[in-house]
């Protein structure tokens, strides 16, 4: 259905809710490293609970690797200096929704690799800086879901 990829992610609880995330909506999820923790973090298992077996998780070495993977998807890259509000672009299945680490965002070569239309935002209130990295993904993979009425993969 849909694709999640976390971009250098630092926190593993974070990482554990889009696990259980991707696993209660049939997503899949990327990681591009390198990684904050390991696999085996116990706080990444906690978070994760028992979802990790329903997940197809993708680990990648590098971006060019994880794009090489993805080619023929749409790709948008949701950060807060995206132009266009999340919830304003229709949705397809199979698109791509990449997240950057939680302290450094998407770095410069991602503005190469997704066009600027596809940059993405989630309206924040005033001087606050950003959304935690897995209630983002949830705001933004719910409302692709929901553009699809919530079909589910292989049903």
């Amino acid at each position: 259905m849909f694709q999640i990829v976390l971009v250098e992610p630092e926190i593993p609880p974070n990482t554990g809710n889009v696990i259980r995330l991707c696993a209660n909506t049939g997503a899949q999820l990327h990681l591009i490293k390198p990684l904050g923790f390991t696999l085996e973090s116990k706080q990444l298992r906690r978070a994760g609970l028992d979802y990790h077996d329903l997940v197809q998780v993708r680990i990648h070495e590098s971006m060019s690797d994880c794009l090489q993977t993805l080619t023929g998807s749409r790709l948008f890259a949701i950060e807060t200096s995206g132009a266009k509000r999340y919830a304003d672009q229709a949705f397809q299945r199979g698109d791509v929704f990449i997240f950057g680490s939680e302290s450094r965002g998407l770095g410069a070569a991602w503005s190469a690799a997704v066009p600027q239309r596809q940059w993405l935002h989630i309206p924040m209130a005033n001087d606050t800086r950003s959304v935690n990295l897995s209630n983002s993904v949830a705001l933004v993979l719910y409302e692709a879901w929901r553009q699809q009425d919530f079909a589910v993969p292989g049903r």
